[in-house]
């Protein structure tokens, strides 16, 4: 009987460890290890930070729903990885051998590389349950004292949606309580323009994206190189094209919510041949790791080279899609091991995104996720708000019921009305919702 280890439980590795046991049965042991005990929607964070969700409506305890499915599960976090041993050491001192590893680790925010910045300073997050929890505090702080707002990503950041997310959602929110006069709002980003999402945009990304912020009264500031909050003030370099300085700007504000650079988690910075020096996992095609081929890695923690450079450092983004396509390699690829034949899967890495807008949205399809693509599709509409709120309840039942299916991938087609996800770039016409 081989043990396969699954480090980390949020979309990647609790998908892992739910297909990992479907494939294995119980010949094998499927052992789920994370550093809390709850599954929580991630996507769902701007919404509880303007209250429209509470922490029971996106998360759910793991050790019930795992126990279901014969998966044995520790709640403790990663503390210390010997590859060559194969063993891990857990927060509580136990140390645990393996036979697999599959690394869904998500990324350690690295808010410390930005003076004033984090919810233990002077900035919000939505990268997590308890930072958006934080943020709905400060929100309703901002509802009884109105002033200046702040929105976008710091340098290095790599998932962009969540920041155009929070921007229009709490446009939406002031607006309801009639105090979107008394609140201006400033969209700052480490994107080279509007749009470019740290995929070099897709389809016509920057077009919508720019006339939606300006048909909401939400100036933007790309090349943004922030260098500090400080005294009320978020203090941004504005780079141009060349990465040269353009201009300065000291935004005041009450509130500011910047999504930060991601960095690999601590215990696993500085292994050579398993992390790059920013501490993602290498991987090869079949989502393993060459220097330990034992080792598997999907999400946030694997290392992605952005396609190209850009006058501030921007990141890759593993959206849902893609990262549900490398937990299913994974799976395939840890099942021919076992059967004594050479792993051949590969994931696909398309990209599917659904973000909201307050009371419509914006979703797209990238074919492959970075350019040249064979599809590049992005529109704008209510379809996609009815669509994430309805995708919200059936991830989190479907996550609840142990489902093993590619959940991204059946929903959206389901939603768009398609039967390949090729065709999303000629379908124009959603009333079918």
């Amino acid at each position: 009987m081989a043990t396969i280890m699954v480090i980390g439980a949020g979309l990647g590795g609790l998908s892992a460890a739910y297909e990992l046991k479907a494939a294995l049965g119980q010949a094998h042991r499927v052992l789920l290890v994370s550093d809390k005990p709850s599954f929580d929607f991630t996507p769902s964070n701007p919404w509880v930070a303007v209250a429209w969700r509470k922490r029971e409506q996106v998360s759910l305890p793991i050790a019930p729903q795992v126990a279901k499915k014969g998966i044995d599960f520790i709640p403790q976090g990663l503390i210390r990885l010997d590859p060559q041993a194969r063993k891990v050491t857990l927060a509580d001192g136990s140390e645990h051998g393996y036979d697999y590893l599959v690394l869904c680790t998500g990324p350690e925010l690295a808010f410390d590389e930005l003076p004033g910045a984090g919810p233990e300073a002077g900035s919000s997050s939505v990268c997590t349950l308890p930072h958006a929890e934080d943020c709905q505090a400060r929100v309703a702080q901002l509802l009884a004292q109105p002033g200046p707002v702040v929105v976008g990503a710091l340098p290095g950041a790599s998932c962009f949606g969540p920041a155009y997310e929070y921007a229009f959602i709490l446009d939406k929110h002031l607006r309801d309580h009639k105090l979107r006069k008394a609140v201006p709002l400033t969209f700052v980003t480490s994107e080279p323009y509007i749009g470019h999402l740290g995929l070099g945009g897709v389809g016509d990304s920057k077009g919508l994206l720019e006339k939606a912020l300006r048909e909401r009264d939400i100036p933007w500031i790309c090349n943004a190189k922030t260098r500090a909050l400080q005294d009320g003030q978020v203090l941004v370099d504005e780079l141009d094209d060349l990465g040269q300085l353009k201009r300065q700007h000291a935004l005041p504000y009450r509130h500011a919510m910047l999504l930060p650079a991601f960095r690999g988690i601590t215990p696993l910075r500085g292994i050579e041949g398993l992390v790059n020096p920013r501490g993602f996992v290498l991987v090869d095609a079949q989502q393993r790791n060459p220097t330990y081929p034992n080792i598997y890695a999907a999400g946030v923690c694997i290392a992605i080279a952005p396609p190209v450079a850009t006058p501030v450092p921007t990141g890759v983004p593993k959206t849902g899609y893609m990262i549900e396509s490398m937990v299913r390699a994974i799976t395939l690829n840890i099942q021919a091991e076992l059967q004594g034949q050479t792993p051949q899967a590969k994931a696909s890495w398309n990209a599917i995104c659904l973000a909201d807008m307050g009371n419509t949205g914006a979703a797209f399809v990238a074919i492959p996720q970075l350019p040249p693509r064979n599809v590049a599709w992005f529109a704008e509409g209510k379809w996609v708000h009815l669509a994430k709120v309805a995708f919200e309840k059936y991830f989190l039942r479907k996550m609840q019921q142990g489902e093993t299916e590619p959940l991204y991938e059946r929903l959206v087609l389901k939603y768009l009305g398609i039967d390949k996800l090729e065709q999303a770039a000629d379908r124009t016409d959603k009333t079918s919702l």
